[in-house]
């Protein structure tokens, strides 16, 4: 293995803190070269933790390091992002990608313009479990499936931001749903909607091929409710995914994967591409909500 490569680190709320640092920091592909927060007193503590420097200027992060880390909201992440891949760094970017798809499209499109290295934060997808699942699924001859993701964000919490309070669980839950579900089935074709972002939403996906699928997500749930979980039948078999079943690996995979990724070229199926594919078939969701 090649030198560690150095990733900075764009945020430093509680999600930065539980996992990003931590798995960045561990190595052995990578090292946290540094943290920036718009909290000067956040960053400087988050980094203080994991023996890293903090920046006051994002800049100074960017001069620090090849690649870098986002976990900020989607808003901040889509100008910052920009501004890393046109500083000519790599991207590990949180889902979804954007708050809207313009947001989405100029990301992505400043992305692929700077020709860096990307990845979604899209997390169970790297499990050892998700993928054992998806390889039964696409063995099963599926026919359809279906999936259901409810939290209690809503109630409060350190995930109740003020983007998921006002957008709900379409953007922040939505994306892992719909990407098993194209992934275990075959690419997303339409999508149609019922509910209310801040109550539930109900899905139904066609998929090329024929199958069909349906997803439920509600961040307005009572704590201590079933895990979430993706189910798929066929005329071969059928798979089942439970959050549950999921063990700590998602992360230092994701991590690993994003290093050789950097080092090594060749993309990943899991870049800012298919984030703005995602996030376009729930775009579509959320219209469908409005016309209703």
């Amino acid at each position: 293995m090649g030198e560690a490569v150095a990733v900075g680190l764009v945020g430093a709320g509680p999600w930065a803190g539980m996992a990003h640092a931590p798995a960045l920091a561990a190595g052995p592909s990578t090292r946290l070269a540094g943290v920036w927060a718009r909290r000067p007193e956040a960053s400087a503590a988050l980094a203080g933790a994991h023996g890293a420097p903090s920046f006051t200027r994002i800049e100074e992060l960017f001069d620090a390091c090849e690649a870098v880390a986002f976990c900020v909201p989607p808003d901040v992440q889509a100008d910052l992002a920009a501004r890393a891949a046109r500083a000519g760094k790599a991207v590990l970017l949180e889902k979804p990608l954007a708050l809207d798809l313009d947001g989405a499209r100029r990301l992505s499109g400043a992305i692929a313009e700077a020709g860096v290295a990307s990845q979604i934060a899209l997390t169970v997808r790297y499990s050892a479990a998700a993928r054992a699942f998806l390889e039964r699924a696409r063995g099963s001859a599926p026919l359809g499936g279906y999936g259901s993701f409810v939290t209690p964000v809503l109630a409060g919490g350190p995930f109740a931001t003020p983007w998921r309070l006002e957008h709900g669980a379409l953007l922040d839950l939505g994306p892992h749903l719909v990407d098993l579900l194209d992934a275990a089935l075959g690419r997303v074709t339409a999508v149609r909607a019922h509910g209310d972002p801040l109550g539930w939403v109900g899905l139904l996906l066609e998929h090329e091929g024929g199958a069909v699928s349906q997803a439920s997500v509600s961040m307005a749930g009572a704590a201590g409710g079933p895990p979430a979980h993706v189910e798929v039948h066929g005329r071969a078999g059928h798979a089942r995914l439970d959050w549950t079943d999921l063990g700590d690996d998602a992360f230092p995979t994701m991590v690993a994967e994003f290093a050789a990724a950097v080092r090594d070229g060749g993309g990943h199926p899991l870049d800012a591409a298919h984030g703005l594919r995602v996030q376009e078939i729930l775009t579509a969701a959320a219209a469908d909500l409005l016309a209703r």
